[in-house]
């Protein structure tokens, strides 16, 4: 990738709407719209200045009409990607989309990449690396809470918690590498209390953080949720209770459910990707028994199982096989059907199992509250007093901190050892550089490239 280039991309989903945009950025991304856009005024895009939107038509080599469409012309540095910046915003088809993009090739700008624009505006300065990443989450959050850190993280809230804390580091190098230049008698016991204090104060700052990531995973990729039960449980209207909408086939017959249905659901906040598997029990239907393997497998997959069980009757066969693949396991065992007359008795399900038990009704919808504050309990786990935009919202993340918190207990190892101020100021320079890469500050290209390519092509 050349960023002195020119690039174009179509920058909406592709279908059918009332608008679709491209957007063209570069040195050159003036001259490309000129060679596609007529403004209807009859004047050059040239001649209007930046931040303007002029209505014109979109033509091809020969001046024949392509296209009504918008031009928004925005001068460097006041875009996006901090560079020239035209968007043509056409009618919202698949085909003039397709053919004013292929005239800005011809005009000279080439296809972007994945996240190209987004890549553009961090190395141009606009965005760091936490704040771009953020760009991709904003477009893919499910629920208010998702959005919620996305934005933090856009606006900058994670990325101030990380210059904070390598600012207090880098404050620490300074004395010592002053102290080693400057030596005078018994100032290394003043220095090195002083850096004890300010690394401990460090580690419990990343600790804090760190006790976010699994909430912040969660909120940004979704909790695995894995309902589980025998035939005829009521999985699958459970399934549409908590979609709020009819999403699986409910039927009284046995075996209804054959296939597993995963789908994604806001539960106060916390989106639960949700599988809705087969009846689990044996059978000697063939296609029934694949559906009922697969079952079993997704326990072992899930992050949480939401295990089912018949209010109204005794516990049965199936039931206890049930009970022993979530023995162990992150798990909720709902008692449904509780509309109706209670014959389970709660007393031995409660001594074959240490998971929460909540009566539920998918008929009335009765415990479903219930169920989403216990579900909440387990992702909001730990001190939540942090606001959802500083949240650590990915493996990567969390392991750069916890990379830069051992750097920082080898610097304290290294003052009790009593080695000298050099060896402190080298440990310390390593968690400085280790929390760097979370704002891309210190991180490799290769790094970079691999982040962006997961961004989709326009962004």
């Amino acid at each position: 990738m050349q960023q002195g280039d020119t690039i174009s991309a179509i920058a909406t989903a592709m279908g059918e709407g009332g608008i679709g945009i491209i957007r063209v950025s570069g040195e050159r991304a003036i001259e490309v719209a000129t060679a596609v856009f007529r403004p209807a005024s009859g004047r050059k895009l040239t001649d209007y200045g930046t931040q303007r939107a002029v209505y014109g038509r979109i033509v091809d080599e020969t001046g024949a009409v392509v296209d009504e469409a918008v031009a928004l012309l925005m001068q460097a540095p006041h875009s996006y990607t901090k560079e020239d910046v035209v968007e043509l915003q056409c009618h919202g088809g698949i085909m003039p989309l397709r053919r004013t993009l292929q005239l800005t090739y011809q005009a000279g700008a080439r296809p972007a990449e994945r996240g190209e624009f987004t890549k553009r505006a961090f190395l141009n300065g606009r965005l760091d690396l936490s704040q771009a990443q953020a760009v991709m989450d904003i477009i893919g959050a499910r629920t208010e809470r998702s959005l919620s850190m996305a934005t933090g993280h856009l606006a900058g809230h994670f990325s101030a918690e990380i210059q904070t804390m390598r600012h207090t580091i880098l404050g620490q190098i300074a004395h010592l590498e002053a102290a080693i230049d400057f030596p005078e008698d018994e100032v290394d016991d003043v220095v090195t209390k002083d850096v004890i204090e300010n690394v401990v104060d460090v580690r419990n700052k990343i600790r804090r953080l760190l006790c976010t990531a699994h909430t912040g995973r969660i909120l940004r990729e979704g909790l695995m949720t894995a309902i589980i039960g025998k035939p005829n449980v009521g999985k699958s209207s459970l399934l549409n209770a908590l979609l709020r909408e009819e999403r699986a086939i409910v039927t009284d017959i046995p075996g209804t459910t054959r296939d597993s249905i995963e789908e994604y659901a806001n539960v106060g906040g916390v989106p639960l990707r949700i599988i809705d598997t087969a009846g689990i029990r044996a059978t000697d239907d063939v296609v029934e028994q694949i559906g009922v393997d697969k079952a079993r497998a997704y326990v072992d997959q899930a992050a949480l199982i939401l295990a089912l069980f018949d209010a109204s009757r005794e516990l049965t066969a199936e039931d206890e096989e049930i009970l022993s693949l979530v023995d162990g396991r992150e798990a909720l065992i709902l008692l449904n059907k509780s509309d109706l007359e209670p014959v389970l008795d709660v007393q031995q399900l409660k001594a074959k199992t240490c998971s929460e038990i909540i009566p539920v009704s998918t008929v009335n919808e009765d415990g479903l509250e219930a169920l989403t504050q216990a579900i909440m309990a387990k992702v909001y786990t730990g001190d939540m007093s942090n606001d959802e935009g500083t949240f650590v919202n990915d493996e990567r993340q969390a392991e750069i901190l916890r990379r830069a918190d051992e750097h920082l207990a080898a610097c304290l190892r290294t003052i009790e050892a009593e080695m000298g101020l050099d060896f402190i100021s080298i440990d310390l320079r390593s968690a400085w550089e280790k929390l760097g890469e979370l704002t891309g500050e210190t991180v490799g290209e290769d790094i970079i490239d691999e982040i962006f390519s997961k961004f989709c092509i326009g962004k």
